[in-house]
């Protein structure tokens, strides 16, 4: 018993050895550490409030760094408008005299390709259209002996051309023209003859020109283009040097024309001198469909009759 006591009082006396070590090293720890740190002595009534300055100090022009100036950008100037001269977009046209008096017609625009343009000529006034490359080939029934054509284009522009033709004063003609669905035909009886019958001249039965100005038998020549917007279209009849010939105007009541006043002109040439009227039709119902009214004479008195 007496030997686990002394071996009891051993083990307690380690124990507090080492917790004393362990205190006085702390304790040496922190000596040494405050040694190594300077002291810093503030007194709190040497501590001076700095005064806060309200304008930073003004730079001299001297000293201020020069800037780069500002680009003085310039305004651009507007561009010039694209105007198309008379050498860059010509327009020709050019006429020759053909058999039986009929004027050959040539135009050139490549400016204008696929426009409407209206073809006048003495009293006359019909549509034609121009091709993709802007060109234009018509023969027209000559009126006068002077043989003066214009061209209007859509924009205005006008060309002409003149072509004299003095074999005009030896012939007779009569045209009717008329315009979009105020339609008109022409009907020429020569020789007494009646409707289907030889000498009956008309849009379906127009007979072949003969050459030269002493043919014994008319014909009839269609002009215009119906293709285009607002056509404008003719029908001419030639006389036969000899032989008595009978003119007569028809106008079909259809669903186009019925119900309404149809307005066109007649235009004769007679010895080269042309006169021009205007043509009035009133149009019966459209439950007159299917008739046909007839104006006969036309030249040089108008009378109404019907078929």
């Amino acid at each position: 018993m007496e030997l686990k006591r002394r071996i009891a009082l051993a083990a307690a006396l380690v124990a507090v050895g080492l917790g004393a070590g362990h205190i006085v090293q702390k304790r040496d720890a922190e000596e040494r550490l405050a040694a190594a740190e300077p002291e810093l002595a503030v007194d709190p009534a040497s501590i001076q409030p700095l005064a806060a300055e309200a304008d930073p100090p003004a730079l001299s022009p001297e000293a201020a760094p020069a800037l780069p100036a500002a680009p003085i950008l310039a305004a651009p100037e507007p561009a010039a408008p694209v105007v198309e001269s008379a050498e860059a977009c010509p327009v020709t046209l050019d006429l020759g005299a053909r058999e039986n008096a009929m004027l050959g017609l040539t135009l050139a625009a490549p400016c204008h390709a696929d426009e409407r343009v209206v073809v006048k000529h003495g009293g006359l006034a019909v549509t034609g259209q121009l091709s993709a490359t802007g060109t234009l080939f018509l023969d027209l029934p000559a009126m006068t002996a002077e043989g003066v054509v214009d061209v209007i284009f859509p924009d205005g522009t006008l060309a002409d051309a003149a072509q004299p033709m003095p074999e005009v004063a030896m012939l007779r003609r009569v045209a009717v023209q008329w315009l979009d669905r105020d339609r008109f035909q022409l009907h020429a009886f020569e020789n007494g003859a009646d409707y289907g019958q030889p000498g009956h001249v008309s849009a379906a039965t127009p007979q072949t020109p003969a050459p030269g100005f002493a043919a014994k038998a008319g014909y009839l020549t269609r002009i215009g283009d119906d293709t285009v917007r607002l056509p404008m279209l003719a029908e001419i009849y030639t006389f036969p040097a000899s032989g008595p010939a009978e003119i007569a105007i028809e106008a079909a009541v259809s669903p186009e024309t019925c119900g309404r006043e149809l307005l066109g002109e007649t235009v004769a040439s007679l010895g080269g001198k042309v006169a021009t009227s205007e043509l009035t039709l009133a149009m019966p119902d459209c439950a007159a469909l299917g008739d046909i009214l007839v104006l006969k004479n036309p030249v040089p008195e108008m009378k109404l009759a019907g078929r």
